[in-house]
């Protein structure tokens, strides 16, 4: 059991940890009970998440029981942010939102038979506890001067930190004593950015219970520039598929940097070492095959969305490029192609070819589009156009809305009718 721990960090996916050598130890001496925590902040989770739930998979398989936390109180708090104050949601929002992510978090564990992962509620034993009891049973153990050291507080001192914010850190360590007096829970892990809240839950158990827990951080991960990963120009890159749909999703991976894909092949695959070392070696020789990233892209879409999800990903991208027919997709995967392209707006009345070309702004005017008709360069949906003079019809709209259009092998736009 203990062997998990070496994979963890070949894979990248320890950054701290409060003691390796007691930790290993602990994992070794047999089913290890361990919990990691979501604060519903928003109706979905996104990649940040992914990793943590990956760690639990990885855990769960060597023997050892996950507790999944989903915080129906802290998330009606709010861990303080670098820059301000969060923005209080209303508690029936923020309880529709525990069961989304309580529902999508399930999905990645196994959660019957021996070991299977539970699901927990930080409501269950707030919800109840009273100002004085929390003030006297929780309150107490924390001096004031440590609260204050921390990084996040530090710096919100002077632009101002709420005392309901200034609090989070009693409430999540209240969270780790209550998953050890009641599941035996002894290790706590999470995001590096979380460091100070993790430990903080150590130093309770040890005060108040006068035990020893463990507790470990994964790294927050990056893009080549240092910039947060799982972010787009359109933002964060979630894990429910109405919210970045897994056309988008399975894109976001082909994109991946060569610099940092054999990293995140690593942290979200399962693919063995040998497998990994030599999408290495494929992407240091011969990098426009882009090896390292279709593998990437395949295994991460498969674990949040499936192989069938997957599948019409890869046969939308290339519908799109021309390589296989638009006509063969799914009304869904189509909608969710032209999404991803920016499909441009157009009325009852559809344009002729080179003024929808413009439109969709794979030309830069009109002169050009008909330019590339005559050159043979233009499409309409993977279907050459010769005519500088075409006009759409409506049998050009495919599902009855959407017109794919392309310049040349790579340049694609869409046109969508409004309904």
């Amino acid at each position: 059991m203990s062997n998990v721990l070496d994979e963890l960090m070949w894979r990248g996916l320890v950054a701290q940890s409060t003691d390796e050598e007691a930790l290993r130890a602990h994992l070794d001496e047999g089913p290890v009970t361990f919990y990691v925590g979501f604060d519903p902040t928003a109706p979905s989770i996104h990649m940040g998440n992914l990793v943590q739930l990956v760690v639990a998979r990885h855990l769960q398989r060597a023997g050892h029981h996950p507790l999944i936390l989903v915080g129906g109180s802290t998330g009606l708090i709010g861990d303080p942010k670098q820059t301000a104050e969060r923005t209080l949601n209303e508690p029936e929002v923020v309880a529709g939102w525990v069961e989304r992510i309580q529902a999508q978090v399930g999905r990645f564990l196994r959660l019957d038979g021996e070991g299977g992962a539970r699901l927990v509620n930080n409501l269950d034993w707030t919800a109840s506890l009273s100002t004085l009891e929390f003030l006297r049973d929780v309150g107490k153990h924390f001096p004031v001067n440590r609260m204050l050291a921390r990084d996040v507080v530090r710096n919100r001192l002077e632009s101002g930190i709420s005392y309901t914010e200034f609090s989070y850190v009693l409430l999540q360590s209240l969270d780790y004593r209550e998953l050890f007096r009641r599941h035996g829970c002894t290790l706590q892990y999470g995001g590096s950015d979380q460091w100070g809240n993790i430990t903080a839950g150590v130093e309770l158990i040890r005060r108040s219970e006068g035990a020893r827990v463990h507790a470990l951080a994964t790294p927050l991960l990056t893009k080549a520039d240092g910039t947060k990963f799982g972010k787009t120009e359109s933002g964060t890159v979630w894990l429910d598929p109405e919210m970045t749909s897994p056309y988008a999703f399975h894109q976001f991976f082909l994109n991946a940097e060569d610099a940092k894909v054999v990293e995140y092949l690593k942290v979200f695959s399962d693919r063995s070492r040998q497998e990994i070392d030599e999408l290495a070696r494929l992407t240091e020789a011969e990098p426009h095959r882009r090896a390292a990233q279709k593998a990437l892209a395949d295994d991460v879409t498969d674990l949040v969305h499936g192989t069938g999800a997957r599948e019409e990903a890869v046969a939308a991208a290339g519908a799109l490029f021309g390589r296989t027919e638009l006509d063969d997709l799914s009304q869904d995967a189509l909608a969710a192609a032209v999404q991803e392209v920016g499909a441009v707006p157009v009325g009852p009345e559809l344009p002729g070819v080179a003024e929808a070309m413009e439109l969709a702004g794979i030309v830069p005017s009109r002169s050009a589009a008909r330019r590339a008709i005559s050159e043979g360069g233009a499409y309409v949906n993977n279907r050459k156009v010769t005519d500088p003079e075409a006009r759409l019809g409506e049998q050009d709209l495919l599902h009855g809305r959407w017109v794919v259009l392309r310049r040349g092998r790579r340049t694609v736009g869409a046109l969508s009718r409004t309904l």
